[in-house]
């Protein structure tokens, strides 16, 4: 059976929709996906090093809303091929418990055996990778496949999917 990782991170779980409501709810600020890293200095007066700062913060990981489809082409693929859940979340200590519970409300059909928490991807063995972040594409030996984000709208070198219906005609 091929086995496929999925990230969580702007994968399965919206951070840039999260991000977004924290700009809103510290600053007043209504910003737009696009606008987050490259306008929010300008509009807001926040730098991104600031907002960066919000992931080591308890309840942000936990507070995601889950990207539209992904509940449902998840439970499809595990009837087809092997699935893991698969987070770089070491860098954030606090993440650790926040994405268990949060996969444990959202994903509850994902068996603890099937998440990978770990602190670089470079050493996950799957057929492919679904991830937003090139440093983890390109480092991944299967096949990878980027899920769009607006930090990554210029990568060309990479199978893309949009969303989760395009997952599901990717793979399904």
């Amino acid at each position: 059976m091929q086995r496929i990782a999925i990230d969580m991170d702007d994968v399965l779980a919206d951070a840039t929709g999260r991000f977004i409501e924290y700009v809103y709810q510290r600053h007043g600020v209504t910003v737009a996906r696009d606008e987050l890293r490259t306008g929010l200095e300008q509009k807001a007066g926040v730098p991104y090093s600031q907002v960066r700062e919000w992931l080591y913060e308890d309840g942000f990981f936990r507070g995601m809303a889950v990207i539209p489809g992904s509940q449902d082409v998840v439970a499809r693929l595990m009837q087809k091929y092997e699935v893991f859940i698969v987070s770089a979340a070491i860098e954030f200590p606090q993440s650790l418990r926040e994405k268990v519970e949060w996969l444990a409300e959202h994903f509850p059909f994902i068996n603890w055996k099937h998440i990978v928490l770990c602190g670089h991807k470079y050493m996950i063995q799957a057929d492919y990778l679904i991830d937003d972040h090139e440093k983890n594409l390109a480092a991944f030996p299967g096949k990878p496949v980027v899920y769009t984000a607006p930090h990554n709208v210029h990568l060309t070198a990479y199978t893309r999917v949009n969303n989760w219906a395009e997952v599901a005609e990717l793979f399904l």
